[in-house]
């Protein structure tokens, strides 16, 4: 029995290993939410935004045919912005093989909805001028504690993207500053850890970096958590004190090519105007 039991599980592990290295990781879902935000105006009421983040282009199982893919897949959603949320490339990948982000950022350029981007801590240990040149070439708007703008109907909705936490310095009132008061924000940052600074007058935060641990098991949830705020920012939908942050757990793999429990994603948002 003692024997049994010891090659079922086994058998067990070896699937669980298979399935966590080749499979898991080479999927890709769209992940799709509905999103209540305070002030949107009524133009923008369900304004689709689909989010990618954290692709990590080399990585196992993200070569140019998945960036086409990615691409594809967005298209066919035909949202009415993209925004990306940072780690273009990759950096210290067990099994990776680096891709140009000119190469990358090219393949992403195929998606025909606007484009705006923030770059994340890989790509600027890597060269984050050098990348974001790349996503402007391919139609990005990058923005660096900067903000855009979209307009609808004579109403506007702004982006603002802050600079990456563990590189650079994000200055949340300097960009906040150049909104007008009373105007709709969403927030794009790489890193979720800069919510708890975010002012109740956004009414979104968008954010990735997490992979959402990565590695999420039934019953415990995801193991280890790249925040300092360990699981709280994970992923998913967020509320605290009336705000919200979505983070997506986005595509590749950073440093270990595993993911279980935790599906390469597009994150299709849905925005809803919320009650005053």
């Amino acid at each position: 029995m003692a024997a049994l039991v010891a090659g079922g599980l086994a058998v067990a592990a070896t699937g669980v290993l298979t399935w966590s290295v080749a499979v898991e990781p080479d999927r890709l879902v769209v992940h799709r939410v509905h999103v209540p935000v305070r002030g949107l105006p009524r133009a923008f009421d369900g304004f689709r935004i689909a989010a990618l983040s954290d692709v990590h282009a080399g990585s196992p199982h993200v070569g140019r045919e998945k960036l086409r893919q990615i691409a594809r897949t967005v298209n066919g959603l035909d949202p009415d912005a993209v925004v990306f949320l940072g780690d273009l490339v990759i950096h210290g990948m067990v099994g990776g093989r680096f891709i140009e982000p000119e190469v990358s950022a090219a393949e992403l350029g195929q998606i025909r909805a606007p484009k705006i981007a923030v770059l994340g801590n890989h790509d600027w240990r890597l060269d984050g001028r050098r990348v974001g040149r790349a996503l402007e070439a391919a139609g990005f708007r990058v923005l660096d504690n900067d903000v855009t703008r979209a307009e609808r109907a004579g109403d506007s909705l702004w982006f603002a993207g802050l600079a990456d936490l563990k590189t650079r310095r994000p200055n949340i009132p300097g960009v906040l500053a150049r909104v007008p008061a009373g105007d709709a924000v969403i927030v794009l940052s790489h890193n979720p850890d800069v919510f708890p600074s975010v002012p109740a007058r956004v009414g979104l935060t968008l954010a990735g970096h997490t992979h959402g641990g990565q590695v999420r098991l039934p019953l415990v949830g995801a193991l280890v958590v790249p925040s300092r705020f360990g699981r709280r920012y994970a992923s998913g939908l967020v509320e605290e004190d009336g705000r919200r942050l979505f983070v997506t757990s986005g595509i590749g793999t950073s440093y270990i090519p595993v993911r279980l429990g935790v599906s390469p994603e597009i994150a299709e948002i849905m925005l809803t105007a919320a009650p005053p």
